[in-house]
């Protein structure tokens, strides 16, 4: 069953030419120019219930803006969304209580305050009865490993116990749909794991929608099996993760670690030469060549390490912005 629905939906924005000069700034006055900027364009989806989906694209897509339009937050110019039966921007509080959003850059957290507060206040919010609201908080302070930093000005934490916090703050009335906008943002390596593993656990335990913005592949990879790749707007790929890089499938990547330098000119006569950062030298090269290949560059190169492997799914994903993709 659908939770959430998209039937061509569009958001523009308008503003107005700005030229430079202050005899332009008189012209403007009195006779602007308006400008139109589609940031969303005719983008239709569905995503089933208890699904955790990908939803990427590089800066200026149209991911944010697609999540708000979700989540209600801002009116479309054009198309219908439905999410959990209803109509986001229409924001009915039945609606309202049963979703949430997290967005990586903007805190709901008052930070002044320990996050126990904010949490109370949420508890009021969403008129959670206090056993139910003791119930889900202590379940999730435990998952989340947070208990010391529960009466700690929200100002004072760490990036990543904020973020802990901030979604704790969301699941507090245990949303059936939560939009997630670039939550791992800023973290450090050891913050995003710990992250993508609470988030792992969100379906088995609370049996949660996820929709998930990200530039960490990680997040993806470890997260979602299903993406929807929107470049300029519109949507480029909508589909399995596995198969991204089905349109690279014929070809390899070849890197070699030399064992003293070369220079780059030496190298750009062999097949498929992509870059030689230090003493690490990459190749694509296609699956039927890999063996020839590899025996040319060990008897002519001195090589002191060869590795083979598929094409890294982020080189997938970045053809299919570059070129335009195909639904």
């Amino acid at each position: 069953m659908s939770i959430i629905e998209v039937n061509g939906l569009c958001r523009d924005f308008s503003y107005y030419e700005k030229r430079e000069g202050l005899h332009a700034s008189f012209h403007n006055l009195f006779n602007r120019k308006k400008l139109v900027k589609r940031a969303v364009k005719d983008v239709s989806f569905s995503i089933e219930e208890g699904a955790t989906v990908g939803f990427l694209g590089p800066n200026g897509a149209g991911k944010t803006t697609t999540l708000k339009m979700l989540s209600g937050i801002m009116h479309p110019s054009a198309g219908e969304a439905r999410v959990i039966g209803h109509v986001p921007w229409q924001r009915k509080k039945d609606f309202r209580m049963q979703i949430s959003i997290v967005m990586g850059q903007r805190s709901q957290l008052w930070p002044d305050l320990p996050a126990l507060e904010s949490f109370d206040l949420n508890r009021e919010i969403y008129e959670i009865d206090r056993r139910a609201y003791r119930e889900t908080l202590d379940e999730l302070v435990s998952l989340f490993g947070v208990e010391e930093q529960l009466p700690v000005q929200v100002r004072r934490l760490s990036l990543g116990e904020r973020m802990k916090m901030e979604i704790v703050a969301a699941l507090l009335h245990r949303p059936r749909v939560l939009f997630l906008d670039e939550p791992t943002i800023g973290l450090d390596i050891i913050s995003q794991r710990s992250i993508r593993e609470l988030l792992k656990g969100l379906r088995e335990r609370f049996g949660t929608t996820v929709m998930l913005t990200s530039h960490y592949l990680s997040d993806i990879e470890d997260l979602c099996e299903r993406i929807i790749l929107i470049n300029h707007g519109s949507i480029v790929y909508d589909g399995p993760l596995a198969r991204v890089n089905d349109a690279l499938s014929d070809r390899k990547t070849v890197s070699l670690v030399l064992s003293e330098d070369i220079e780059p000119a030496a190298l750009s006569g062999y097949p498929g030469f992509q870059s030689l950062e230090g003493l690490t030298a990459r190749f694509e090269v296609d699956r039927a060549a890999v063996r020839s290949f590899s025996r040319r560059v060990l008897e002519e190169l001195p090589v002191a390490d060869l590795t083979i492997a598929d094409m890294p799914i982020e080189e997938g994903i970045a053809r299919l912005y570059t070129a335009g993709g195909e639904r």
